[in-house]
């Protein structure tokens, strides 16, 4: 077994040769067809998140142990299975759910393992999918591919998943306009999921022309360069000076919070996704008197990911694979999204 782990923050992943484990009980090991390059290995590589400030929260505060082998987005081939697996059978290509939580707190009781209180996640809190082979600790987060490009599954145990879980909140108040800021591989998946499963005309708004004739090309009914000092004005006039209903915003800058907060109208909701990190000052009275609602979306649960791959499955949404990297690339994928050289979304084919 080959796999790309990382020792260290910040240092080169290191390439590790190992026996292929051998799967038990609920055990199914998988041989590796795609892995998707998410933002979290970034973070992960770079040893934790930006607060602004000056504070860094660290990964290792949050219960990772470095070695580690990243990668939470694994398609793979079904290689050998524990003996009490009954669910998938040798030889199908299937989605791991990599969001694995204690199975004992409130949230894994509700079915809302991607909640845990003490997660378990794969390519987090134990090895992931930067590797030829990987061992899954029960079949039950498995899900078949049935059809589906490995390539373009990959995102929907993660990128994809966090873009559903947040547009489903978003269209909690039936928005008549959403703002979807950001254009990157997860707000372009925001966009077709939003044109399939709302009524609302979507805005979307980045800094790249070139991904925005993307969004417009995916279902955005506006977009607008953020770099326009009159975007928030053009927002406005878009919706007849009323505001937006719903904002999701998959950057979550302090500039990008403030312009979703400028446009919001009242009884609007606003959906912080992305991680950049940084802090904004919040009018607090604005809060009760406008009746806004203020959440967070992280990744979704089992149920969502099988919800995802069937709206896969009939083509209504596409996650856009702009690049391939092998095993050996593994740093080479991370310094590029790290300079931002990836449109859309990259993978690993081992």
């Amino acid at each position: 077994m080959k796999s790309a782990r990382i020792h260290s923050p910040n240092e080169p992943l290191v390439m590790y040769e190992s026996e292929n484990p051998k799967p038990e009980g609920t055990e199914v090991l998988l041989k590796t067809k795609s892995e998707g390059i998410c933002h979290s290995d970034l973070h992960l590589w770079e040893g934790g998140y930006d607060l602004g400030d000056g504070q860094f929260l660290k990964v290792t505060d949050r219960g990772v142990k470095y070695p580690v082998t990243p990668g939470h987005e694994i398609v793979g081939t079904v290689q050998e299975i524990g003996k009490n697996v009954s669910n998938v059978t040798v030889g199908e290509d299937v989605l791991v759910f990599p969001w694995m939580g204690c199975g004992e707190c409130p949230a894994c009781k509700a079915k809302n393992e991607n909640l845990c209180d003490t997660p378990k996640s794969m390519g987090l809190f134990q090895n992931g999918g930067y590797a030829d082979h990987v061992l899954v600790p029960n079949s039950k987060y498995l899900a078949k591919l049935d059809g589906v490009d490995p390539d373009a599954a990959t995102s929907l145990a993660c990128s994809g998943l966090t873009a559903y879980t947040a547009i489903k909140k978003a269209n909690q108040n039936s928005p008549e306009f959403i703002v979807i800021v950001g254009a990157g591989g997860l707000g372009l998946m925001g966009v077709q999921i939003a044109s399939e499963i709302t009524n609302a005309k979507i805005i979307c708004i980045d800094l790249d022309n070139a991904k925005l004739e993307t969004a417009k090309e995916m279902g955005a009914h506006f977009t607008i360069n953020s770099k326009d000092p009159e975007t928030v004005q053009k927002i406005l006039s878009i919706c007849n000076d009323k505001g937006v209903d719903s904002v999701v915003d998959f950057v979550n800058a302090p500039t990008t919070v403030k312009t979703g907060l400028a446009v919001l109208r009242k009884r609007g909701n606003l959906v912080l996704v992305g991680l950049f990190g940084g802090s904004v000052d919040l009018p607090l009275v604005t809060v009760p008197l406008k009746s806004i609602v203020i959440q967070g979306a992280y990744t979704g649960n089992y149920d969502d990911m099988v919800e995802l791959l069937s709206l896969a499955r009939k083509g209504i949404i596409n996650p856009v694979i702009s690049k391939r990297y092998s095993l050996d690339e593994a740093n080479d994928a991370l310094k590029d999204l790290r300079a931002r050289k990836i449109i859309g979304r990259a993978v690993i084919n081992p």
